[in-house]
C-alpha cells in the first residue's frame, strides 16, 4: 500500500501517471485507509529510503514523456513487489515544495536532409518514497 500525507493525515493513494495530463506524476487518494499525522510518524519507522529518477528519448513527444512515466512507475512497483509483512510505501515529495515534475529538452536532428525533432524527457527533483513498518 502506497500513502501521501495531505493536511493532518496520511491517507492511501494509487499511483496516477498520465502524460496527457498538467500535473503527470500524480497521485489519487483511494479513501481505503486514513491515518492521523502525529499518529503516523511517531509509530510506523522509516526502515528505507529511495530517490527514483527515470528519463527517455524520442521522436514523438508524448509517446517519449509516456515512456519516461512507465520506467518510474516501474520503480515504484518494484519497491512494493518487495515489502514484508506490514511495509508500507510513503512518498515524502510535498506538492509545491519539491514535488517530482518532468523536464523536457528538444533538439534538432538532421536525418537524410531533413530536420527532425528530438525529445528528451526526464524527472527532477526526485520522486522521494520511503519504506515504512506498521506497529
Amino acid at each position: 500500500m502506497i500513502f501521501r500525507r495531505y493536511g493532518t493525515a496520511y491517507q492511501s493513494v494509487d499511483l496516477n501517471f498520465d502524460s496527457l495530463a498538467l500535473n503527470e506524476i500524480a497521485f489519487r487518494r483511494n479513501r481505503e485507509e486514513a491515518i492521523p499525522a502525529e499518529d503516523f510518524d511517531a509509530s510506523f519507522p522509516v526502515l528505507a529510503s529511495h530517490e527514483l529518477v527515470a528519463d527517455a528519448e524520442g521522436d514523438v513527444q508524448d509517446a517519449t514523456e509516456d515512456v519516461m512515466l512507465q520506467h518510474l512507475e516501474a520503480q515504484v512497483e518494484e519497491i512494493r513487489g518487495a515489502l514484508g509483512d506490514g511495509e508500507i510505501l510513503v512518498v515524502e515529495n510535498e506538492q509545491g515544495h519539491g514535488w517530482p515534475k518532468t523536464k523536457q529538452k528538444t533538439s534538432n536532428l538532421v536525418v537524410d536532409g531533413e530536420n527532425k525533432l528530438h525529445f528528451h524527457y526526464s524527472v527532477a527533483p526526485p520522486l522521494r518514497i520511503t519504506v515504512r513498518r506498521r506497529p
